[in-house]
């Protein structure tokens, strides 16, 4: 397999990243402009959460540097190990589509117990995804 596979997810939660920082922006202005809000108050993080309601996408784009910070480095060491194969692009492909449909609840209707499933399950397969990794690391 080609070891460049193992970047496709990568860049893919890359697309999923802007598009997600684009839907926090559009919505973010919109507000703004509506309630004819000044951008000076919303200069800090607390007067942005006092005046800004609806947080959604804004919450997702925080959550988008948390577990993935380790599937980003974990594409990384998988290739650097030599354990692209098709097990860790599935799981990484897999990732990816979990927290695609995790950002999808997040910034539309955010049904908190459809977003801990896929959160859940996007977090379970990451762990799958370094276990493989270590075990490429001891077992050779």
């Amino acid at each position: 397999m080609d070891v460049r596979a193992i970047y496709l997810p990568g860049f893919a939660m890359v697309v999923l990243t802007a598009i997600v920082w684009w839907r926090m922006y559009t919505m973010r202005i919109a507000q703004m402009k509506r309630e004819r809000i000044h951008p000076q108050k919303v200069a800090t993080s607390a007067q942005a959460a006092a005046l800004l309601t609806d947080s959604r996408a804004a919450d997702n784009f925080r959550n988008l540097f948390e577990l993935p910070v380790l599937f980003y480095f974990g594409l990384v060491v998988a290739d650097r190990l030599d354990r692209v194969d098709t097990i860790s692009v599935a799981l990484a492909w897999s990732f990816v589509a979990l927290r695609i449909a995790h950002s999808v609840v997040h910034v539309s209707y955010n049904k908190v117990m459809h977003r801990f499933m896929a959160y859940v399950a996007g977090g379970a397969v990451l762990w799958l995804l370094w276990i493989y990794i270590a075990i490429g690391l001891f077992v050779r």
